[in-house]
This record gives C-alpha cells, sequence and structure tokens, in this order.
C-alpha cells in the first residue's frame, strides 16, 4: 500500500496485541545461524528489534514503504538498517537466510509470482516466515467496502473498494509453495484481542485496514463516513460491561525453507 498514509502513533494504540503474532512467529523460525535478515514491511521497527534480540549475529535490514513508519523505525531500533521501498518490487542485496514479514503482504495483489518472487532470494536452507490477517470475511474487513459502496463517496472510494481482496485459501500458498521447499508448514491461529476504549474496533481498523478509505475522503464526508462504518460495527463489536471490547482476529501464518 505504498499510496498510503500511516500514522504511527494509531498504528501503535494496540502495539501489544499487534506484536503478538510476531512474537509466534518468530518463535517457529529454526535456522542455525543467520546472518542475512530481511523484515518486509517492518512499519515502526517492534518486530525488527525481537529479531534483533532472536538473532544477535545477524545483519537485519527492515523495509516499509512508508517514511513515516520507517522515521519511528530508526528512532526506537538500534543495530538495524532501515531502508525504503515499494514490496512488490523490493529485491534483496543478497541471498537471505530469513525473510519474515508480519502483517504486510496481504496489500499487495498478485501472490502467485509475489512468493515465488520472495522465495527465490532465499540462500540455501533460507526461510520465508510469512504472517498475512485473514480477517476478510469478519465484520472488521467486510463492512469497509460495503459502507463505501452504499453512500455518498461511493465514487471517490471505487478504487478502495476493488483494491480490498482477500487473500487466497491456504491450499493455495502450499501448492505454490511446498513443490519448490525442502520444508512447509502452515497454521492459523485467532487472537481474542480484549480491547480498551471507546469504539475500540474502529480505533483498531483505524491504525490498518481503514487508512485507505479514509485517504481518500477529507473533512466532514471523511467524519461521515468513518460514523457510518464504527455505528455499523458496534452491534458486531460490542463494548462489555466491564469496558473491554473482544475482537477476534484471525491470522495466516507460514514457513517455506528453501
Amino acid at each position: 500500500m505504498s499510496g498510503t498514509s500511516w500514522n504511527p502513533e494509531q498504528y501503535l494504540r494496540f502495539e501489544g496485541e499487534r506484536l503478538r503474532p510476531a512474537l509466534d512467529l518468530i518463535a517457529r523460525i529454526h535456522h542455525p545461524s543467520p546472518q542475512i535478515i530481511f523484515d518486509l514491511g517492518c512499519g515502526t521497527g517492534s518486530g525488527t528489534e525481537i529479531l534483533r534480540t532472536r538473532f544477535p549475529d545477524a545483519r537485519i535490514t527492515g523495509v516499509d514503504s512508508s517514511p513515516d513508519m520507517l522515521t519511528k523505525a530508526r528512532a526506537q531500533v538500534s543495530g538495524a538498517d532501515f531502508v525504503q521501498a515499494d514490496l512488490a518490487h523490493w529485491l534483496a542485496d543478497r541471498p537471505a537466510d530469513v525473510i519474515f514479514t508480519n502483517a504486510a503482504l496481504q496489500w499487495l495483489p498478485d501472490h502467485t509470482t509475489l512468493f515465488p518472487h520472495l522465495s527465490a532470494q532465499l540462500a540455501p536452507g533460507g526461510i520465508l516466515a510469512v504472517q498475512m490477517p485473514a480477517m476478510h470475511d469478519e465484520p472488521l474487513r467486510k463492512l469497509q467496502p460495503a459502507i463505501a459502496a452504499a453512500g455518498p463517496w461511493a465514487a471517490k472510494l471505487g478504487l478502495q473498494i476493488k483494491a480490498a481482496h482477500r487473500i487466497e485459501d491456504p491450499a493455495f500458498y502450499r501448492d505454490l509453495l511446498a513443490p519448490r521447499a525442502q520444508r512447509f508448514e502452515m497454521w492459523e491461529t485467532i487472537y481474542w484481542h480484549a480491547l480498551q476504549g471507546e469504539d475500540a474496533a474502529l480505533q483498531w481498523a483505524m491504525g490498518t485496514s481503514l487508512r485507505p478509505f479514509m485517504d481518500a475522503l477529507e473533512g466532514a464526508e471523511r467524519d461521515a463516513f468513518i460514523k457510518a462504518y464504527a455505528d455499523a460495527l458496534r452491534p458486531h463489536y460490542p463494548r462489555r460491561a466491564d469496558g473491554v471490547t473482544l475482537l477476534p482476529f484471525r491470522r495466516f501464518f507460514f514457513l517455506a525453507q528453501a
């Protein structure tokens, strides 16, 4: 999503919850001594920092398309390099022992081409470690294009409605990558996030998936769209008696070793 603005503070509002899948994925990376690691879609560098701690002897490079996210990453993570690049066309400057990507590649189209392109940049024995949200059938995501198409802003949001694509089924990634991998494993996890604050599900979405819709609007029209989306979300993610909003969030993981 190279054309989308990113607000690091809004994204980090639920930093602990967003970081849990990265921790789980990194824990499953079993490489004896990786020297070259890339964190694609590194954002504010939270996952990069965990990679640096887990693999202290590796050269680690965070890659992201957002200059604002990279500014935050450079300020909070030492001992790593950060570069700005379009992930769809990114090329490693040397074969990678680990290509790690947490909640980034779901924004890119044409996974049939993208994932073989990434796996081809691994060194022998290298690992492609991927996590992508699998929320396309859940109200949090389904309501975004639905509200966009139903309101007076529909014409302005046409590109965003069209781009609200789903990731492929797990079998697709297995069939695509397992034949060219010496080891391939995949799994799904549903994280039940207990979020604090008013309209917490809305606030979560405003840090990620709602941003392309927000960027296409401005002023009162933008506020009206956000309100319509918030109103549609509340019955699905009600605030409970103790003030907590429960957000079940499904994520898809896989590891492919060259």
